[in-house]
């Protein structure tokens, strides 16, 4: 049975949800699964904005054939050819064997590297209209937000811009699917960053260009393909993007992470902690890198202006939780945090050393003194050098 929102005149919500699914693209945690947006704009021609992914396939024709109500479906927009928009392709192409497909020469031949067809294809390049009857589509390039291929497109009638990955959220979308319906920034707000640090944050730069483009069209909603419609207080996900797309932090506090083996620097980083608030510091936050998934951990090391990384030396190494953390930071292009290090060892520290590299391997990252060094836990020596360590990250 169809499940469909007309989410804007003449612009119908067709995709659907998936809370099954427990990783989405089988690594971040999705404990409230996954939406997938797709749309169809109804004119004198039928378009399709995106598909869905296979998970929800049935779902989705359903509601396709509904909303075109024995209509053809002559265009299918493919902004972004990521297997959880498009996987629905070949299923559409044998339903509507004159679909022409839209997208950049990019997209096209990901099309045949993927499903191995032959399609009949309108490429398309930024600047670029489609005319549907009264909506005109007018394309931009949005190249690695988060793919090469990315193109965002902007309905100059209704002032729709289809963002695709853009300005998305981890999360199934309930029976809300405006963001004015929920209290997004209290129960929404943490997963939408989660989902731009990790899955676009290595290309801000690249985001900050799409951004720039954007601020030029007379945007009235932002339609994404995963998460809310944006219809009101755009400036509420965009000015947040700006943050995210140029590394700066949301919050001018404290975060700080531990590796641990037998609990000892797991006790260093709450005395640490407690320090901070003693000296005025408020959200103060402490992480478990071992227990903690390490896409929550990308998430706050982006919120937050100072961070601090205590781990254990192993293997005179980092300890394996935190050398993948302090990996994917800088894979995803971390800059301009103030940090602090500390490190335990019980006969030859490591740590600090090694965690310091890393860091300075990333751009504007700043390590303050002293740098702690435990041997195996916390005496009267170390709680000095912390309590200096807190004033110097204060």
């Amino acid at each position: 049975m169809y499940n469909v929102k007309e989410v804007v005149p003449d612009i119908w919500w067709v995709g659907a949800s998936d809370r099954r699914i427990e990783l989405f693209e089988n690594v971040y945690p999705v404990p409230d699964g996954m939406s997938y947006n797709s749309y169809v704009i109804l004119d004198s021609k039928t378009c399709l904005m995106d598909g869905v992914d296979d998970s929800v396939t049935r779902q989705f024709m359903d509601n396709l054939e509904h909303v075109l109500a024995g209509r053809t479906l002559d265009y299918m927009v493919v902004q972004h050819m990521e297997p959880d928009h498009c996987s629905a392709i070949p299923m559409l192409l044998d339903r509507f064997p004159s679909l022409k497909i839209v997208g950049s020469a990019k997209a096209v031949q990901m099309i045949s590297s993927f499903y191995h067809i032959d399609v009949d294809a309108v490429i398309i390049k930024e600047g670029d209209t489609l005319e549907l009857g009264s909506h005109t589509l007018n394309f931009v390039a949005a190249p690695m937000v988060h793919w090469p291929e990315v193109m965002v497109t902007f309905d100059s009638l209704s002032g729709s811009l289809f963002s695709a990955d853009a300005f998305g959220s981890f999360g199934a979308v309930g029976g809300n699917l405006y963001a004015d319906e929920v209290n997004w920034e209290r129960d929404w707000a943490d997963e939408a960053r989660r989902y731009y640090v990790n899955i676009v944050g290595k290309y801000g730069a690249q985001v900050t260009a799409l951004l720039k483009k954007a601020s030029a069209l007379d945007i009235k909603n932002i339609l994404p393909l995963h998460g809310h419609v944006w219809r009101k207080d755009l400036s509420t996900i965009t000015d947040r993007y700006a943050k995210w797309a140029s590394y700066t932090p949301e919050k001018s506090s404290v975060a700080i992470f531990y590796g641990s083996v037998y609990g000892n620097t797991a006790n260093a980083a709450e005395i640490l902690a407690m320090k901070l608030g003693d000296l005025g510091v408020s959200d103060v936050r402490v992480y478990d890198v071992s227990k903690t998934d390490t896409s929550e951990l990308v998430s706050r090391a982006f919120e937050y202006s100072t961070l601090v990384f205590m781990s254990a030396t192993y293997n005179a190494e980092i300890f394996d939780p935190m050398h993948a953390f302090l990996t994917d930071l800088k894979n995803h292009n971390l800059s301009g945090r103030k940090t602090g290090l500390v490190e335990n060892g019980s006969w030859a520290p490591m740590a600090n050393k090694k965690m310091a590299e890393i860091i300075s391997s990333m751009k504007n990252m700043e390590i303050v003194e002293p740098s702690v060094s435990l041997m195996s836990s916390v005496d009267e020596s170390s709680l000095d050098a912390l309590s200096s360590l807190a004033q110097a990250l204060v």
